[in-house]
């Protein structure tokens, strides 16, 4: 994947986080686009839209928001044709990403890349969103008294609106917040003068991989930040000059002789071989249980195999569950993903781990939901993706 940049969080040398921008990038997840309607699906109802001249995108009617003499108008409620016409143009957010795949190759899925008019701009306390009122705690934050403690929060914040608390604002000064606002909301007004033209085009780039990496990161302790190129170095410094001031003193340029090979830094730490794995179908478990990872379009299955392990199977479930949390992240795994586990003896012991599996899941910095057992006993999961899956990009670098 010559060209592509890869950027990971690593503790204790085990790669815990994985971003990847492959040069196939053609739609970015969080873009902003200046988009032209083409046109209307009434049975869908859906707006198709031209991004840019060259890619689409489909706003569904619950993605569409309309603001008129100071007030929001939610999609819906009205048909999406009563509200929008083909030639309209309209200001969109990219909810996924799309890669350059070749129009015959029926191995990948084609779709085009969903856009909503709900716009949300990412800082990392907060996510602004000019389009809904009030503010509000972000609903991947699962745990009570993470919640009552960031609602006590919210009634402090006066003269801020519009803004999504996230994780990361827990034990955060008030003020500091209120300053991230206001620089979220500046960011905002900005963007929106550049809205305007009679052709479609990219307003923002949606966060890179060191972007979407430094802010998963941002509310957890950080050692060092190490960098081999003085382009990435310059963005991380801006960005945690931004929204992590003490994140500077974390950055440590890394001399390699070849600073340009993608993975020279990964060799340089002895974890190029982790990398290696994830296009295994398959991750061993201490102990020598193991899992087998298996991609298909409908869905992905994991299996949990004993193996030689001598440990109880509560016990070897739970190092299951870590481990496929684990690689469901750095593997980047959407849709629907079903885990069979050993079978369990009880209720009280699939409470036990459906509980570890749901703490594991909250590493991530993407929506997971877990659905619970089904009558087969498999455990039902969803993740809802930002970017394609791992072995997707790598595929659409290699036939590029």
């Amino acid at each position: 994947m010559d060209g592509s940049l890869w950027v990971a969080a690593v503790d204790k040398n085990k790669i815990r986080g994985l971003e990847v921008d492959p040069v196939t990038e053609e739609v970015r997840w969080g873009s902003l686009y200046w988009a032209q309607v083409a046109r209307i699906d009434a049975k869908l109802d859906a707006a198709f839209v031209s991004l840019d001249g060259d890619n689409q995108g489909i706003l569904q009617s619950g993605d569409l928001r309309i603001k008129q003499d100071g007030e929001i108008y939610k999609g819906g409620d009205l048909p999406i044709g009563k509200l929008l016409s083909p030639g309209d143009f309209i200001l969109v957010q990219t909810k996924d990403g799309k890669l350059n795949h070749p129009a015959e190759d029926s191995a990948f899925d084609t779709k085009l890349p969903k856009v909503t008019m709900n716009i949300a701009i990412q800082g990392r306390y907060l996510i602004y969103t000019p389009f809904e009122e009030g503010n509000r705690i972000s609903k991947r934050i699962r745990k009570a008294e993470l919640r009552a403690q960031l609602q006590e929060m919210l009634e402090d914040l006066v003269g801020c609106d519009a803004c999504i608390l996230r994780a990361a604002a827990a034990n955060t000064q008030t003020d500091i917040i209120k300053r991230e606002h206001k620089l979220l909301g500046s960011m905002w007004e900005q963007l929106e003068k550049h809205a305007e033209g009679s052709k479609p085009q990219l307003i923002m780039l949606g966060p890179d991989a060191v972007q979407r990496t430094l802010s998963d990161m941002s509310s957890h302790h950080v050692d060092t930040i190490e960098i081999v190129t003085m382009d990435v170095m310059q963005e991380v410094e801006e960005w945690c000059e931004l929204f992590a001031p003490e994140f500077v003193t974390k950055i440590t340029p890394v001399e390699l002789e070849n600073p340009y090979d993608n993975l020279a830094l990964y060799d340089y730490r002895d974890i190029l071989d982790q990398i290696d794995l994830l296009f295994q179908p398959y991750a061993i478990l201490e102990g020598g249980s193991n899992i087998v990872i298996q991609q298909t379009a409908a869905l992905t299955a994991i299996d949990v195999n004993r193996g030689a392990d001598s440990d109880s199977i509560l016990n070897i479930n739970r190092k299951a569950a870590e481990e496929a949390a684990r690689q469901i992240r750095i593997r980047n795994l959407g849709g629907i993903i079903m885990v069979d586990f050993l079978k369990m003896k009880s209720d009280a012991e699939r409470k036990q781990l459906f509980k570890h599996l749901s703490e594991m899941c909250d590493n991530d910095p993407c929506t997971v939901q877990l659905h619970g057992f089904t009558k087969l006993g498999l455990m039902e999961m969803t993740r809802h993706q930002r970017t394609p899956s791992l072995s997707e990009r790598f595929e659409s670098s290699q036939i590029s």
